[in-house]
């Protein structure tokens, strides 16, 4: 079996980082500098929560990968294996946490604690009042984390406990009413996801899905959005917009060539399809990228 290896934070051994029981930091800040892929790694002795407020990607935790729909909160406990490959759209804050400041802490055995144990993906609802108290807590736990880095913690620990038991609460009120039916939708979640990794370039209909799942679409819609807040248009969607960007990012094939490569028969529905998505075209996109790139290089060089 493959060594996972231990971070503090993503690529920094122990060590490399100053002491802090709290880090906040935005996703794309950490996540750019890695092609926006985090590979499968764990913490010993920090739990982590992920705000997504925009963009999408995929979770893994161990073996398992769970579809990212914005807005969303993911949390992830000490030595959980886990990984993200994010869209390049991606935005949010990574809270990187000393588990012995945990208001409530993985060890507990109360509901809370026990939800606490495993990582979790919860999609926040926008017309949910707790979704949007979670979120606004989170940003205020941000700005308070970069205003005070080494002051007084009393603030800090309280937006933290308030958005993890109210994202705790979601969670559960999103669950199937039992846990044979909540690790069943999950199970067909995991195997839409991969069944779109195999069929996106042929562009099948959310029916399709369904009926290889054997369930109607719109049960399947229900549970994507349940899980994702999404549909299972916008997952289809979100891995052609992904894989788009890959091909602009990573390679010099003209962008006619990687419409046809995604199974789009006409370029301008493809430059259409993609400008809808990121509010730029193809083109523009691959440009803006190629600048932020030599940025990034440029002040690497630089701190180096």
């Amino acid at each position: 079996m493959r060594a996972i290896p231990t971070y503090d934070l993503y690529g920094e051994k122990t060590g490399d980082f100053p002491g802090f029981w709290l880090h906040c930091e935005t996703i794309p800040s950490r996540s750019s500098l890695h092609h926006w892929e985090i590979g499968l790694h764990r913490h010993d002795q920090f739990f982590q929560i992920l705000y997504i407020e925009a963009g999408s990607g995929d979770a893994i935790f161990d073996d398992a990968t769970h579809a990212i729909v914005a807005p969303a909160i993911i949390t992830v406990p000490p030595l959980s294996r886990h990984g993200f490959r994010f869209s390049k759209d991606i935005d949010g804050y990574v809270f990187t946490i000393l588990t012995s400041h945990l208001k409530t802490i993985p060890a507990d055995h109360s509901r809370f604690g026990a939800w606490l144990n495993l990582p979790r993906l919860t999609a926040l609802l926008p017309e949910h009042a707790d979704s949007r108290y979670i979120a606004d807590t989170l940003h205020r736990l941000a700005a308070e984390a970069e205003a005070r880095p080494t002051g007084p913690a009393d603030l800090c620990e309280a937006y933290l406990t308030s958005a993890l038991r109210l994202t705790a609460r979601l969670s559960v009120a999103g669950q199937a009413d039992d846990d044979v039916g909540a690790t069943e939708n999950e199970r067909r979640l995991n195997r839409l996801t991969g069944l779109i990794h195999q069929h996106f370039r042929s562009h099948k209909p959310a029916s399709f899905y369904a009926d290889a799942l054997g369930i109607s679409a719109t049960h399947l819609n229900r549970i994507v959005k349940q899980r994702t807040a999404g549909s299972t248009q916008s997952l289809i969607n979100c891995k052609l917009i992904d894989e788009a960007q890959r091909e602009l990012l990573f390679t010099q094939i003209p962008v006619q060539e990687i419409g046809f490569r995604l199974g789009f028969a006409d370029p301008a529905y493809f430059s259409r399809f993609f400008q809808t998505r990121t509010g730029v075209s193809p083109r523009q996109w691959r440009r803006g990228q190629g600048r932020a790139e030599t940025r990034a290089l440029s002040t690497l060089a630089t701190v180096g």
